[in-house]
């Protein structure tokens, strides 16, 4: 029996807090501008969101807001404002849900979306010309800007949406996937963090085409069933995973991840201050 083709839809919103926040205050546009904890950047309080113009400064999520005063003094510091930007998420959502019943959200700014086809229709076709339709209304609608990244599946869909920021429009097709893949570095692969990106290279693996052609029992020896061979589909463009609409969750979380370890009691408390306050909003 031949396999159905899919065509997953990924829509990243660019800049997602520091973006809505410009909606009200248009004389920053253009300016580097950081969203984090309660604004003030000599506090302990981490960056949530940052302009493309903060980013050319080094500046990302998660950077601590007094290092990210030193990399950028005259960026402009905004406190985070949740109620807001789940306000502007439900209005992104809802466009999404106009268009499919088959929407996973992930995360406020971000969602993967499946077309129901019948036997006639091409799904990269249909999704192509549906996503260019939801992202122009969300730049009329919302006044913002999104990337879209339609791919086979949601790992290369996500990954779409990753090499076409900020918005940007992106199509994989089945018969593209090793060209787009084979001389990407390996920590573009979902799933692949900073501890196994150092143990891919302690191994002589940087490349995704190199990691395609590894063993796959080499890639469980070195780091388990699960995780190994995970690696194996994913370097191949591999992933069956569906599109699961939203479920009511069993718990409720965020995180943050820093640029690096830290023993600092007191930064951490403060970190878990603000992740604490954004989970009861």
């Amino acid at each position: 029996m031949e396999k159905k083709r899919r065509a997953v839809i990924h829509i990243d919103m660019d800049a997602f807090f520091v973006s809505v926040e410009l909606k009200r205050r248009r004389e920053l546009r253009g300016k580097p501008v950081i969203v984090g904890g309660d604004g003030d950047p000599h506090s302990r309080g981490v960056v949530s969101s940052a302009s493309y113009e903060a980013r050319r400064f080094g500046i990302h999520s998660g950077m601590p807001l007094k290092r990210a005063k030193r990399l950028c003094p005259k960026a402009v510091f905004l406190p985070v404002d949740y109620a807001l930007y789940e306000e502007e998420s439900e209005k992104f959502m809802n466009i999404l849900r106009e268009y499919t019943d088959l929407v996973e959200s992930f995360g406020l700014d971000e969602a993967f979306l499946e077309l129901r086809c019948t036997p006639e229709e091409d799904p990269f076709e249909k999704s192509i010309a549906t996503a260019r339709k939801i992202k122009e209304r969300i730049k009329r609608e919302l006044s913002l800007t999104a990337t879209v990244g339609i791919a086979p599946n949601k790992l290369l869909a996500k990954l779409a949406t990753e090499l076409s920021k900020p918005d940007g429009f992106m199509v994989i097709r089945e018969e593209d996937v090793e060209e787009v893949l084979k001389d990407l570095p390996v920590r573009k692969l979902w799933g692949v963090g900073e501890k196994t990106e150092k143990r891919l290279k302690f191994l002589g693996i940087h490349r995704v085409g190199q990691l395609s052609r590894t063993p796959l029992l080499h890639l469980i020896r070195y780091f388990g069933k699960a995780h190994g061979t995970m690696l194996h589909e994913y370097s191949r463009g591999i992933d069956e995973s569906p599109v699961v609409p939203f479920h009511e969750p069993n718990s409720m979380s965020r995180e943050v991840t820093f640029e690096q370890d830290t023993k600092d009691v007191y930064f951490i408390k403060e970190v878990l201050y603000e992740l604490t306050k954004d989970v009861a909003q």
